[in-house]
């Protein structure tokens, strides 16, 4: 009787199979190539962040068949290319797993998760060389969950904040601040400064309290979303256009999709 690991890999190998002959007969494989496929993994992998987000686990299962799908077709092409295979991708990823968790595979000590990721950062830098700890920060990430990147990174070699209080103190500083110049008559760059220093300090003090900023604010849209879109159903069965409706009749169904979401 197979056990999980061999089903596993049966289950692998028959992927690689399928990658082996659509790249070989099917029109549309056989023209793909890295840079074609870059923009539709990029959906995949937020189709796969909503799915997580809803706690869809059949979708969740589906998303990560299709990105899995898309692993085996770069390293596919990968080996038309001579650059790299599927056996290159997964022995990198073994050695720096490996390498990276001293405290599993080496005799190092470590109390907690932070002690971990600290670890992570520091080794990841030996590897790198002389090269920034910010460096492996990808300059296309999304600024929320950049700034979430950067601030972890900076943390990883000790430059942070000692408790949450601090980071609270610097939010409201950041907001006064901000006040400050909007009343003033400040002109645009400066408002924009001082905002970005605002949610730069609202994001870290989001990190201190295990909060990630991106889920909070995707999950706060999401809300959004439902709330107004009850107010449109509501809207269409009154037979009245929203444009024509007061702020207190919106408000009205807003308490009350609210109302609803608690039931």
């Amino acid at each position: 009787m197979k056990n999980r690991i061999d089903e596993k890999v049966d289950a692998f190998r028959k992927l690689l199979e399928i990658m082996d002959e659509l790249r070989e007969q099917c029109p549309w494989d056989k023209k793909q190539t890295l840079e074609s496929l870059r923009y539709l993994t990029i959906e995949e992998t937020y189709e796969l962040s909503d799915s997580i987000l809803e706690k869809d686990m059949d979708g969740i299962k589906k998303e990560l068949g299709d990105l899995m799908l898309h692993l085996v077709f770069y390293a596919k092409i990968g080996s038309e290319n001579d650059s790299f295979d599927m056996v290159d991708v997964l022995n990198g990823i073994n050695e720096k797993l490996i390498h990276r968790h001293p405290h599993i595979f080496g005799d190092v000590k470590v109390k907690d998760a932070r002690e971990v990721r600290d670890n992570w950062e520091k080794i990841k830098l030996q590897e790198k060389g002389n090269e920034s700890v910010l460096s492996g920060v990808p300059g296309s990430l999304p600024a929320v969950v950049k700034a979430y990147r950067i601030q972890e990174k900076a943390s990883g070699v000790g430059f942070d904040w000692d408790h949450a209080g601090q980071v609270w103190e610097k939010v409201h500083e950041e907001l006064d601040e901000l006040k400050e110049v909007v009343q003033s008559g400040g002109p645009h760059e400066e408002k924009e400064h001082e905002l970005g220093d605002l949610l730069f300090a609202i994001i870290n003090y989001a990190r201190f309290i295990d909060v990630n900023p991106e889920d909070a604010l995707e999950r706060t849209n999401k809300k959004f979303i439902k709330r107004f879109q009850f107010i449109e159903e509501k809207a269409k069965k009154a037979h009245k256009p929203l444009a024509e409706m007061t702020l207190q009749e919106m408000d009205l169904f807003w308490k009350e999709a609210k109302k609803l979401e608690r039931e």
